[in-house]
C-alpha cells in the first residue's frame, strides 16, 4: 500500500495510474479542486478565514485588509472568500484595494503590509493567509513605527509553534495538521483494506487561537 502526503500535485493522469495499479492514495490538504470520487483530507479554510475577519470586526475594526495567498490555490481562495463573507455579514463593503495577494513568505508578507500601511487611509487590522506572511506584517509594522496591537491588529493562519513566542504572541487560525494527518492515515488504511469509507472527503475544523496581537482600534 502507498500513501502520499501531498498528492494534490499529482495530475489526473497520475491519479489514474495509481488507481490502475490498485494503489490507494489520499490527497492531504488539497491545493486544487478535486473530482468527487478522489479521497482527501483538508481543513475548513473558508471557516478559518471567516473566523479571523469576524474576530476583528467584533473588536470594532472596519478597515480590515487581507493579504491573500496565490490565487490559483484553492485553500487560499477559500480563506479569502471566508474573509469576504464575514465583512458582508457585518454590512461592511469588501474593498478590493484592501486585498493584496502575496507569496507565502515573511519577506513578501512584509512588502505587502508595507504597501498597505503607507497608504493615505491605512487599515487598522490585517488578516494574513498564513503565519509567515503575518510575521512579515510584524516586521513592516516595526519598520514604520507602529505598535501591535495598539496601532495595528494582526491575525495569521496555521498556528505555527513560533507564533506563540513572538512579541506580542500572535492571534491565528489553528489548522489541525496532526488531526488531518491521522485522519488521512486512517482513510488510506481503510482504502488499503478494500473498505468503502462513509465519505471520501473530510474537512477537519479550524479554530481561532486568540493571543495578544489583536485589540480594538484606537480610532
Amino acid at each position: 500500500m502507498l500513501t502520499r502526503s501531498r498528492v494534490a500535485q499529482l495530475s489526473e493522469a497520475e491519479r489514474d495510474q495509481l488507481r490502475a495499479k490498485g494503489i490507494p492514495f489520499v490527497v492531504f490538504d488539497p491545493t486544487t479542486e478535486l473530482p468527487d470520487d478522489v479521497p482527501f483530507v483538508g481543513a475548513t479554510n473558508w471557516r478559518g478565514g471567516r473566523s479571523a475577519a469576524r474576530h476583528l470586526i467584533e473588536l470594532g475594526h472596519r478597515r480590515i485588509a487581507m493579504i491573500g495567498g496565490p490565487e490559483d490555490v484553492s485553500c487560499f481562495r477559500a480563506r479569502l472568500a471566508g474573509y469576504g463573507s464575514a465583512l458582508e455579514a457585518a454590512g461592511l463593503p469588501v474593498d478590493p484595494s484592501l486585498i493584496v495577494h502575496s507569496p507565502l513568505t515573511r519577506e513578501d508578507g512584509c512588502a505587502a503590509a508595507r504597501e498597505l500601511l503607507t497608504r493615505p487611509d491605512p487599515p487598522t487590522a490585517i488578516s494574513a493567509a498564513n503565519d509567515l506572511q503575518a510575521l512579515g506584517v510584524y516586521k513592516a509594522a516595526r519598520e514604520l513605527g507602529l505598535r501591535i496591537p495598539d496601532d495595528l491588529s494582526v491575525v495569521g493562519f496555521d498556528d505555527l509553534p513560533v507564533v506563540a513566542w513572538v512579541d506580542p504572541p500572535m492571534t491565528t487560525v489553528h489548522q489541525p495538521l496532526t488531526e488531518m494527518a491521522a485522519a488521512a492515515t486512517e482513510l488510506a488504511l481503510a482504502l488499503g483494506r478494500g473498505e468503502q469509507p462513509p465519505q471520501v472527503g473530510l474537512e477537519i475544523a479550524t479554530t481561532l487561537t486568540i493571543r495578544d496581537s489583536t485589540a480594538p482600534p484606537r480610532i
